[in-house]
């Protein structure tokens, strides 16, 4: 035996000391913490300013999910400027620097860079388009808020439909928290219910039931002939490098992003969306836009399906190069959507850089999503006005090929009932859902829209599908 074969033995029969090693330490924690408190600024910011709440209510409910929330009601380590509409989270000289968050017209809180104060606000982005003319209270449903008492349509069970509803409402889980149900069958509303503290004018997050408007602003576009599904999104893709037209991610097109099929390197997985993925752009005032840019190619587009909130965030990335000012990027969700259905109360967030962050950070209350489920129940037609094509909302029904192994459950930017479960009855329904419990379905062949806005938290759960199914037993 020569001496490298005898070393090698020896080596070979040495302990496994790397194995004994585990990486148990959280490199992230101080950013984790950073974070954290950007969130909490953001949330109260907007349960204060946007969702006009009590604070006492805000740390009841939209803080319910935070396992230590930095103070309390009464009192600790923040700044809330009421004259500003700004809070900042924590103290200078402890550590984790201080997080602040401001509303801004007609957009809603944005959350500011940690070295940013309240001396910055000004150069936040707003929006300052005049409200939509005429008041929603004199305006009959489902253009304004006027909805006159009549009797449920005879093949409606009251018994059955205030039976759906307590399923909803009276919850065996704690975590699951109802804070509003909408039930609007053949255009009308045959139910709508509220939490205390919660009516028809409150505003809260859509979380990601905002990837379904998104696609929608991005579906008005594409029937324009300004944006196309099968062209490469042709984006600058970063790391900038020297020879551009030979980066793989040219390959990949509108409709794998909204398939959620890019094949790009995954940022929010394996814990990471509150340590260096999209939590940065969400909550820490970093570029949402640069976040989404900046990964890598590891499969082939079309080919898997992964959840991430970058996809939705490419495709918005297109749709402000496409429409190309500034302020017509800012004005379209408006002039193209909202103010076209009566959409008065939703407000479609950015980040400090004025990019929408339409995957997540739109905030809207129940009436307004019963609208926008209509507009699709209604086939895209609003008033006789065809706002998005029907070829588009075949496209987000349509599963994406990526997800035909594991149930055909999602499409373009919806959610769709999974295979194991198209025999209950409501097989076409299709659905917006977001993080806690915020959930619009639209069941065409029942003539039927529901909407659940929830704070749900902890272990979530709540289950639309089964809300789908208890509805559907109202009417016969």
């Amino acid at each position: 035996m020569n001496r490298y074969a005898a070393l090698a033995a020896i080596l070979l029969a040495a302990p496994a000391v790397s194995a004994q090693q585990k990486e148990a330490y959280d490199y992230w924690r101080p950013q984790r913490d950073m974070i954290r408190w950007g969130q909490q600024a953001i949330l109260t910011c907007n349960g204060l300013f946007t969702s006009n709440r009590a604070l006492e209510q805000v740390y009841e409910k939209e803080l319910a999910f935070f396992e230590q929330p930095v103070g309390s009601a009464r009192g600790g380590d923040y700044l809330i400027d009421r004259e500003r509409k700004a809070v900042a989270i924590g103290t200078p000289g402890r550590g984790t620097p201080v997080m602040r968050a401001a509303f801004r017209d007609g957009i809603g809180c944005v959350v500011m860079a940690p070295d940013q104060t309240f001396e910055d606000i000004p150069s936040l982005p707003k929006q300052t388009m005049a409200p939509l003319a005429g008041d929603p209270a004199t305006i009959p449903w489902p253009d304004g808020d006027l909805v006159k008492k009549s009797a449920l349509p005879s093949n409606v069970d009251a018994k059955a439909l205030q039976a759906a509803s307590d399923w909803a409402f009276v919850r065996e889980s704690p975590y699951q928290v109802t804070i509003s149900l909408l039930v609007v069958y053949k255009g009308q509303i045959i139910h709508e219910r509220y939490a205390p503290g919660f009516d028809m004018t409150t505003r809260t997050r859509t979380w990601s039931t905002a990837k379904s408007i998104a696609s929608t602003l991005v579906g008005i576009l594409a029937d324009q002939g300004r944006m196309n599904l099968d062209e490469p999104l042709a984006l600058e893709w970063l790391p900038r490098v020297a020879s551009p037209e030979a980066d793989p991610r040219n390959a990949i097109t509108l409709r794998n992003v909204l398939n959620m099929s890019s094949g790009l390197y995954p940022i929010d997985n394996a814990g990471l969306e509150y340590a260096t993925g999209s939590g940065m752009g969400y909550w820490a005032g970093a570029s949402s836009v640069r976040l989404a840019l900046d990964r890598a190619l590891i499969r082939e587009p079309g080919t898997y399906w992964d959840y991430e909130n970058s996809e939705t965030l490419l495709a918005v990335r297109k749709m402000k190069e496409t429409l190309g000012d500034e302020r017509a990027y800012l004005e379209f969700p408006r002039r193209a959507l909202f103010d076209k259905i009566g959409m008065r109360n939703t407000l479609v967030s950015t980040d400090r850089f004025g990019d929408f962050i339409l995957s997540s950070q739109v905030y809207t209350n129940a009436r307004d999503l019963a609208r926008f489920g209509l507009l699709y129940l209604n086939g895209g037609v609003w008033n006789g006005e065809r706002i998005v094509s029907r070829e588009w909302i075949d496209f987000v029904r349509t599963p994406a090929p990526s997800t035909a192994k594991t149930g055909n459950f999602y499409g373009g930017q919806f959610w769709l009932v999974p295979d194991d479960r198209k025999g209950e009855g409501y097989g076409d329904a299709y659905s917006t859902a977001g993080n806690r419990g915020q959930y619009t379905i639209i069941v065409p062949s029942r003539d039927l829209v529901i909407v659940r806005r929830g704070l749900d938290w902890g272990r979530q759960g709540f289950d639309r599908w089964d809300l789908t199914r208890e509805v559907i037993k109202a009417i016969r």
